[in-house]
Parts: structure tokens; sequence; C-alpha cells
């Protein structure tokens, strides 16, 4: 047990406009928009098989949206309309674009219904990045 005055930090809960590619760490309040199965297949691991399970969700606050990419469990909890915390997340990129998932470190947390309204023209998963390779000399 910590003890009352250990080094646990409080969470400092970020908007979703404040994601940036290649970073991790953050915990945000989001509302998900919409949810899509888009891979669910079986596995064989060793002497059982292990089904996996892939969908994207748009998910998003008063600041804007993204694609979340929920895995396994996650995406029974990603349904349309509710809310969730996603604590430890991190922005991946895919084709150029971020998307926000949660891996084995994070935790998506249903919570109680937010009251913003999710702003679905602002949609950070539409905007490209290209990597650019800095040579000092």
């Amino acid at each position: 047990m910590a003890a009352p005055n250990s080094s646990l930090r409080k969470p400092v809960f970020i908007k979703v406009d404040q994601l940036r590619p290649g970073t991790a760490g953050h915990t945000l309040t989001v509302k998900v928009v919409s949810s899509k199965v888009v891979l669910q297949k079986a596995r064989p691991d060793g002497n059982q098989v292990r089904h996996v399970r892939i969908a994207e969700c748009i998910v998003g606050d008063d600041t804007g949206v993204i694609v979340f990419t929920a895995r396994n469990e996650q995406v029974d909890l990603m349904k349309e309309g509710v809310t969730v915390v996603l604590r430890n997340a991190k922005i991946d990129m895919f084709k150029g674009s971020m998307r926000l998932a949660v891996d084995k470190w994070g935790r998506v947390e249903l919570t109680e219904p937010a009251n913003f309204v999710v702003k679905e023209d602002n949609n950070l998963s539409l905007v490209e990045y290209e990597l650019v390779n800095v040579v000092d000399e």
C-alpha cells in the first residue's frame, strides 16, 4: 500500500486537439461517436485459440475527434454514445495519420456521461503527417 504522500501523480487530463504524433502517456475523457469492428479472427496460441478483435472508433470531446483503435476487450466498452476515460493512451501513426490507442500499460474505463458536445468537424486523424529525417552536419 502506498503512503499518503507517495510519489503517485494525479493524472493531467488533456483535450483531443492537444494530441501530437509520437506522444504517449495521455489521459483524456472522450465520447464514442461511432465504432466499427474491422478485424475479427481466431489465432491458435499454444493449446487454446485466441480471438483477436480490432475496432476503429471515432472518439472525441469539445475540441475535436480522432480515430481510436480498440483491441479485444476494449471493443466491448466502445459503444456509440458512451463516455470513456482513456488512461495512458498513446498516439500510433498509421499511413501518415494519427490513431489513438491504449496498450497493456493503459486502461479504458466507462465513466459518467459527459456534458460536452463533440466537435466532429475537427478530425485529427484526417491530418496527414510526413516523416522528415533531420541530419546534423
